[in-house]
């Protein structure tokens, strides 16, 4: 038996206790789940009717153009949350005292503020008739922020030694960000970036403060302006649309672990060429004699 570093492997009974609780758990787990769906179907929220209505053609479409207006604000907020966090953490790590502080402010002030406020004051005041430049500017100052902290932990987790090198070799810090700290940084946060643009891309359903027309926003009109059996299909509706929040994630998650397993495959360094082939011209080690212009040199004899 091995034992944890973290904890004392269990003994006999500490198993038989584990094993009661989870079998506890479990079956009040889906005690749960049974009174949840006795409940619900005793309401008529799980009558076919109910679930029918996304075969029509008017909220199918209705739901395609809202997955489309989420991709567009998750790309554009993507894509400024990141040009933004490389832009901050270089400021932050500058050694101008003035670009330091403006960037540790701006993030520190970002980070604090909720991110809906962020983005219905983005809406308010500047953007009033571009709701989409609004929720993908908004999205892109706060995750920027985070971004940029994740960068610079990056950044003061490559050794400095590295760093000391590349100045001995006379390049500028530019070069030295650019080059030798930046590249290391992204490729061990890597999986964290890509946990906080799942995060960007939920964080798309705030879009409905506004009045973007994005999958929330759509839920909500689609649940309350259609009625079945005189009941709304909310429930019906919470569950698809959910359903499509989680497949996005799930594939924007698969595609980080593809690049990260990529990135580990990929080979770095220099490599090395091949040896020249040794010519009898010059020096090096003599061909073998054939025996011709020499005598020959009997083995020695064996007992």
């Amino acid at each position: 038996m091995s034992a944890s570093v973290l904890y004392d492997a269990p003994g006999p009974k500490a198993v038989v206790r584990n094993r009661i609780y989870a079998v506890v758990g479990s079956l009040a787990l889906l005690a749960l789940v049974v009174v949840a769906v006795v409940r619900l179907s005793a309401k008529g929220d799980l009558d076919y009717a109910m679930w029918d209505i996304f075969n029509y053609a008017g909220i199918r479409q209705n739901i395609a153009e809202a997955v489309l207006a989420t991709l567009k604000a998750f790309g554009l907020a993507a894509v400024g949350s990141l040009v933004l966090g490389v832009v901050l953490v270089v400021g932050r790590l500058s050694d101008h005292k003035p670009v330091r502080w403006v960037a540790t402010a701006f993030i520190e002030l970002f980070r604090s503020i909720p991110l809906l406020i962020t983005i219905y004051a983005v809406w308010i005041g500047f953007l009033a008739d571009y709701s989409m430049w609004a929720l993908a500017l908004g999205l892109s100052i706060y995750n920027g922020c985070v971004q940029a902290e994740v960068l610079r932990a990056g950044v003061n987790a490559v050794p400095r030694g590295q760093r000391e090198a590349a100045y001995a070799l006379g390049m500028s810090k530019t070069q030295v960000m650019v080059s030798v700290l930046m590249p290391q940084a992204v490729r061990a946060m890597l999986p964290t970036i890509i946990s906080q643009l799942v995060v960007t891309l939920k964080d798309t359903s705030l879009g409905f403060i506004i009045l973007y027309p994005e999958l929330l926003q759509t839920a909500r009109l689609i649940a309350s302006n259609t009625q079945v059996n005189g009941q709304y299909p909310y429930v019906s509706t919470i569950v698809v649309i959910g359903t499509i929040y989680v497949a996005m994630c799930l594939l924007l998650s698969a595609l980080a672990t593809w690049i990260e397993k990529r990135g580990r495959r990929a080979k770095t360094g220099i490599a090395v060429s091949a040896a020249a082939p040794i010519s009898g011209d010059g020096p090096g080690p003599a061909p073998a004699s054939d025996g011709a212009d020499g005598p020959d040199v009997a083995p020695a004899a064996t007992n």
